[in-house]
């Protein structure tokens, strides 16, 4: 049983990694149900045609039971609590029943929600099952860096034991980097219940040139080149230094910024790039464009904040890199997402708009180098991302988990 607030049809973000684990196990004949969210991201508004609240529905061989919560239109602080709190009262009976129906040996829930592992846990009770908790996200440390919560106050202190706490009902933890899993040993995991579960890249967005094309004839791009962002435009992102870098190389008439997505500082990027004529801004764009999408960019646009790259990896990082084509990223020296861009891009320091503008410029100075790093980009998807050894891998860690049972 998987409990988890984001589920297909979300384009971006968890769930596409949560659906697509879900359907791997069920497509191995194991019987498989999920508890889920309304669907809801990245607009943080909620999909039309949802599901009635606690109907279940079948989905691709997985049995699927969405629950109601609360969606703040403007998530932060409270409302942020708030959404999240909400998701693990309501999946709270469904979870339990669902468990005990199928009479689950595993059950395995992501976090966020972080709320979610207790409901989790008393639906592996009812059902005799293992938990396994999946962290996508280190919540607590991640809104002390986007100023949701102050570092070394009480709120902190109090967020940071009981994420501990709840992170030690797991009989596994997993989570998406190296650095990650050593943040799963600081809250006090032994090492043998901890596993890297990485984030896999998506082989349908391979690069896609005739889409491509039809993207630069569509939104007036012409032969310039693209320095592309796709994704959610929140706030552990720092997206707004790409604004700025916009605005240090608006004299460069070879290069527009194009940025796609949603999410709830939308509304400030676009009052920001006003009057800037190298800046588009357009939607999300549909799934099965996306190999277009990525292969338009001469380069990949990766911000992050300071203090958040070892809290997150950047789920977008891995179709950026099977595209073939290098990444420009913010984080400092030593982090896991540094080292995951290292021989495949460039790094800047976080908040540095002009070493970012510069690192831009560089790589569309120098064709060599951006097709070689392009190459590197490709050749790292192919060796740590792919998605079949990935989840093949861990196909073998949960049979193990359960004969020791």
């Amino acid at each position: 049983m998987v409990l988890g607030l984001n589920y297909a049809p979300e384009p971006v973000g968890i769930g596409p990694y949560t659906t697509g684990l879900a359907e791997f196990f069920a497509a191995r004949g194991d019987t498989v149900e999920v508890v889920a969210g309304e669907a809801y991201y990245p607009q943080w508004s909620r999909y039309a045609d949802q599901p009635r609240n606690g109907t279940r529905h079948e989905g691709n061989g997985v049995g699927i039971t969405r629950v109601a919560h609360f969606i703040p239109p403007s998530p932060s602080g409270l409302k942020r609590m708030l959404h999240l709190a909400s998701f693990s009262l309501t999946s709270l009976l469904p979870s339990a029943r669902a468990a005990r129906r199928i009479k689950a040996d595993l059950v395995f829930t992501v976090a966020p929600s972080l709320l979610s592992v207790p409901v989790a846990w008393i639906a592996a009770k009812a059902s005799g099952a293992k938990l396994w908790v999946h962290v996508q996200d280190f919540e607590v440390e991640a809104a002390m860096a986007t100023g949701l919560l102050k570092p070394g106050g009480t709120a902190s202190k109090v967020g940071n034991w009981l994420e501990s706490r709840i992170l030690k009902l797991a009989d596994m933890a997993s989570t998406i980097s190296p650095q990650m899993c050593l943040k799963l040993r600081e809250k006090g995991l032994a090492p043998e219940a901890i596993y890297e579960l990485r984030n896999w890249a998506n082989a349908e967005f391979a690069t896609d040139q005739a889409e491509a094309d039809a993207y630069r004839a569509q939104w007036g791009i012409g032969n310039r080149h693209v320095a592309l962002y796709s994704g959610n435009i929140a706030n552990k992102q720092g997206i707004e230094i790409i604004i700025e870098a916009a605005q240090l190389l608006r004299d460069r008439k070879d290069l527009v910024f194009v940025i796609c997505g949603q999410g709830p500082n939308r509304a400030r990027l676009a009052e920001l790039s006003e009057g800037l004529d190298n800046v588009q801004l357009h939607d999300l764009q549909p799934f099965e464009r996306m190999g277009g999408l990525l292969g338009l960019a001469s380069l990949h646009l990766l911000p992050q904040i300071p203090g958040a790259a070892d809290l997150v990896l950047p789920s977008k990082l891995t179709n950026m890199l099977i595209s073939g084509r290098p990444v420009v990223a913010t984080a400092a020296p030593d982090t896991g997402l540094a080292s995951e861009v290292e021989g495949c891009g460039a790094v800047t320091p976080p908040g540095d708009a002009e070493a970012f503008a510069n690192a831009i410029a560089a790589l569309l100075d120098d064709t060599h180098e951006r097709q070689r790093l392009g190459t590197a980009a490709a050749q790292r998807a192919e060796e740590r991302w792919q998605k079949p050894t990935i989840l093949s891998r861990l196909s073998q860690r949960f049979d193990g988990l359960l004969a020791n049972a």
